[in-house]
């Protein structure tokens, strides 16, 4: 088994504490105050959440962060005109700051362009998606959805996302929320029925029309109005809940507390591997002295610091 799959969940990677016991208070302490002054302090700092959204051009990508945030994140391609993409050299990424009742976000987007744009997509995962996707599982946190929804019936929507169901399982791919991650019974039952929807139907719209007397979120077509948070037409606010309303907080403790983690122990262990030379330092209080002419074998007590710096870079 991959060792990466055995990772603990975020909170049990803290070190265990020893046994607690209760003790009778004489007076009022103060102790809850801590949670204002915590309110306090991420007011001030803000908070900081990363996305990457890959996928074919043309499937709505821009139009679905938009969509998510309601801001105009990025740029989407005018309708009808259809730009080349190269194939995907590297990434491109923007950053905003998003601010609501004062609480300040710092969003940041990466795109792949042009990914998988030369292979043919007959209405499943193709070889390159569970390949990608079985690597990039093992690194983030993956949210898979059906884009452009709308161009499904309701049985050919069900159809597709159990095929794909079917594959992620035959494949191993582990997608957010992963069931080895529910730390307790309302964790499991919430968690539960997100993984029975995934891959969420989405559809993506960053204009306002009118419906009925009152402004949403569409896509106009000539059989009429797709309401983005409408559950009847999409089930894109299953997907803004699942990112940003409930498990936001929890998509980057895990990142945080397993997959950094598990990043960190590979390249540590890829550090010790590496040719020794004027790259090691010593970080050990006292070393005994290396007779001249030989090198000093790396122990416990030495990093090699440019290994050190790419893994910042890397990462």
């Amino acid at each position: 088994m991959d060792p990466l799959r055995q990772s603990p969940s975020p909170s049990s990677s803290r070190a265990s504490s020893p046994r607690t016991f209760s003790c009778e208070r004489l007076g009022y302490v103060g102790i809850e105050a801590v949670l204002d002054q915590l309110k306090i302090k991420a007011m001030k700092m803000g908070f900081e959440f990363n996305i990457m959204v890959v996928g074919q051009s043309g499937l709505g990508k821009s139009t679905m962060v938009n969509t998510l945030f309601k801001s105009k994140i990025w740029k989407s391609t005018m309708p009808g005109l259809r730009v080349p993409m190269p194939q995907t050299l590297q990434l491109h990424s923007v950053t905003h700051v998003i601010e609501e009742n004062g609480v300040k976000l710092k969003l940041t987007v990466t795109d792949t362009p042009g990914f998988g744009d030369q292979i043919n997509n007959d209405k499943c995962l193709r070889p390159l998606d569970l390949e990608f996707l079985q690597r990039l599982c093992r690194a983030v946190n993956v949210v898979p959805v059906i884009a452009r929804a709308d161009s499904l019936t309701i049985e050919e929507r069900e159809a597709f996302r159990h095929r794909i169901q079917d594959d992620l399982k035959t494949h191993s791919i582990e997608v957010y929320p992963q069931k080895s991650f529910d730390e307790d019974i309302n964790d499991k039952i919430l968690n539960s029925k997100i993984r029975e929807r995934i891959p969420f139907a989405v559809v993506g719209a960053d204009r306002e029309h009118m419906v009925n007397g009152r402004c949403v979120l569409g896509r106009k077509t000539k059989w009429g109005i797709i309401e983005v948070e409408n559950m009847a037409h999409c089930e894109f606010p299953l997907l803004r809940d699942l990112l940003i309303r409930s498990h936001l907080q929890d998509l980057k403790d895990i990142t945080h507390n397993v997959h950094y983690e598990n990043y960190r122990i590979i390249r540590l262990k890829e550090s010790h591997a590496l040719p020794r030379g004027p790259g090691w330092v010593n970080l050990a209080p006292t070393q005994s002295p290396t007779p001249t002419g030989t090198r000093a074998s790396p122990g416990p007590g030495k990093v090699c610091r440019w290994a050190e710096d790419d893994s910042d870079e890397d990462f």
